[in-house]
């Protein structure tokens, strides 16, 4: 059964609620007629670390319709109506890496980072909110440029990852230096998503220190 999502213009005006295909049918053709989509939907972009900053990179399927076979953010998902974005995080932890989790406001996160077993249940933040986030989808038709409204997060987690059959080939993991070089050597292989986000995000992308209190403190 198809999930059922809330659809906004360009502006963040909330239109209908529609079923995911007939919303995807709907856009491409409007790309490939205009070379522009006019709607959009909500989604959230994760990335995840070890307590020892070592970033878990999904790469993806090789028979994804959209980015196959490349390197890939941790978790991206669609918010289906109704649901709240920490839920999304919560349910995409659960459904596709297999662990729990929980969202926290900045105060939570900093005191949970060096009170919690990170083996035991994965801590996140939210750390930006980009409205009409243009993420470009290559394909064997050419490239795809769609606009979401878009929540990023970032969290921690020690335990073991799973991630669901088809979804993804497995994960590797990178150390943000490791990624820049590879990202560098071989940007072909990584999807703009991942690219923007350890560009802008890169603050965050950090250890726990030694005294397990955290160093990614955020300031504007």
């Amino acid at each position: 059964m198809s999930e059922l999502l809330e659809i906004y213009d360009l502006d963040g005006n909330i239109i209908k609620t529609q079923k995911r295909d007939e919303f995807y049918d709907e856009i491409k053709k409007e790309f490939k007629e205009t070379g522009k989509i006019t709607k959009q939907v909500k989604s959230i972009r994760m990335i995840l670390l070890n307590s020892k900053g070592h970033m878990y990179i999904q790469k993806r399927s090789y028979y994804k319709k959209e980015n196959a076979g490349l390197y890939d953010k941790t978790i991206g998902g669609h918010v289906v109506a109704g649901h709240t974005l920490g839920l999304t995080v919560v349910k995409e932890c659960h459904e596709e890496l297999g662990f729990p989790a929980v969202v926290l406001t900045d105060e939570e996160f900093q005191l949970a980072i060096h009170s919690t077993d990170a083996s035991i249940i994965g801590l996140f933040k939210k750390i930006d909110s980009i409205q009409n986030f243009i993420s470009i989808r290559k394909s064997k038709d050419g490239d795809f440029k769609q606009p979401y409204i878009s929540s990023f997060y970032v969290g921690y987690y020690d335990g073991s990852i799973r991630f669901r059959d088809g979804e993804s080939i497995g994960i590797e993991v990178f150390t943000l230096e490791q990624l820049r070089e590879r990202i560098q050597k071989e940007p072909e292989m990584f999807t703009e998503d991942l690219k923007f986000m350890i560009r802008r995000y890169e603050k965050y992308l950090v250890p726990i220190n030694k005294e397990n209190r955290p160093v990614l403190g955020y300031e504007e």
